[in-house]
């Protein structure tokens, strides 16, 4: 089986991938916020906002992608994905290392404060607060943190974004650089 087809397709639609990835990683961490009961962390929530920045610039993208002769523009947009999703896998990289007690965490990690507001505020005074640490993984899978699959799957999109700004019409014959 050749994969060059498959990844000339991938690199041709990025723009398309890359929204889609997006939104489904937010989707996910919502999922697990809402319906396992995992809440985020300060550090957890820095690590969408890659995710909706991403998606922001890949909605341009897809905008972009109808304009006449916006070859530049797109290269320019994929190229601020690839900065999206390394900042993302950067920032998902910290997290891991506060897991795994590598290095300290930030202030707003253990301070109060975090998480989300709720609806009634006068008649949760009376509840306790629950701060959620970012130095404990909340949910481990083979030997690796939400964190630490969060980085490579950044880390991957990272480098597809990356290799549109190169092949933007995809993996042809020639090279379109």
């Amino acid at each position: 089986m050749r994969l060059r087809p498959f990844f000339s397709l991938i690199l041709a639609q990025w723009p398309w991938i890359a929204l889609a990835s997006s939104l489904s990683m937010l989707a996910i961490a919502h999922g697990f916020e809402r319906f396992a009961g995992l809440a985020p962390c300060a550090l957890c929530l820095h690590q969408r906002e890659a995710y909706w920045i991403a998606a922001a610039i890949a909605a341009l993208a897809l905008f972009a992608r109808r304009m006449e002769g916006a070859e530049m523009t797109n290269r320019a947009l994929n190229l601020l994905l690839t900065f999206a999703f390394v900042g993302g896998a950067i920032v998902a990289g910290f997290h891991m290392g506060v897991e795994y007690k590598w290095w300290p965490g930030l202030p707003s990690c253990t301070a109060a404060g975090g998480g989300a507001v709720p609806t009634d505020l006068l008649g949760s005074l009376n509840q306790p607060i629950h701060v959620v640490a970012c130095d404990e993984a909340a949910w481990i899978f083979l030997g690796l943190s939400m964190a630490g699959w969060n980085m490579l799957i950044s880390l991957k999109l990272a480098i597809y974004s990356g290799l549109s700004v190169l092949y933007p019409r995809g993996l042809t014959e020639k090279s379109d650089v």
